[in-house]
């Protein structure tokens, strides 16, 4: 399994070089995000933009769980998704739980965004 993990202040980037995304590749690259979890980074961008394939069981096994939704205390976005991959995402309904933007820059704007708003929160609660 081939990816990339650039780390920065208040977020990870871990960027897919697989043109296929199933059940196979899946427990590796979610290890790697549960590494990057535990080391105090909760912010996870996945950059998708080189996987043409994905299953849903694939996609299922990466995405639920573990406090990699935007619902916890952490941000999970994923960019850079293809036609097929986002009708997955729909269908599944996975779409309700984490944020898909198109564009990398994209998902730095919304976890710096909402960093703000966590420290606002806590100025005037």
């Amino acid at each position: 399994m081939k990816f990339s993990v650039d780390k920065h202040e208040k977020y990870v980037l871990i960027k897919l070089d697989e043109p296929k995304l199933n059940t196979l590749v899946s427990p590796q690259l979610k290890s790697e995000l549960i590494l990057t979890n535990t080391e105090g980074q909760r912010n996870i961008i996945l950059d998708m933009s080189e996987v043409k394939y994905v299953d849903s069981s694939g996609l299922s096994s990466i995405l639920v769980g573990h406090r990699l939704c935007k619902n916890s205390d952490g941000t999970f976005v994923l960019t850079g998704l293809s036609d097929a991959v986002s009708r997955l995402l729909a269908i599944s309904q996975l779409d309700n739980i984490i944020t898909v933007v198109p564009k990398v820059e994209e998902a730095i704007d919304i976890i710096f965004m909402e960093e703000i708003e966590k420290e606002l929160n806590k100025e005037n609660p």
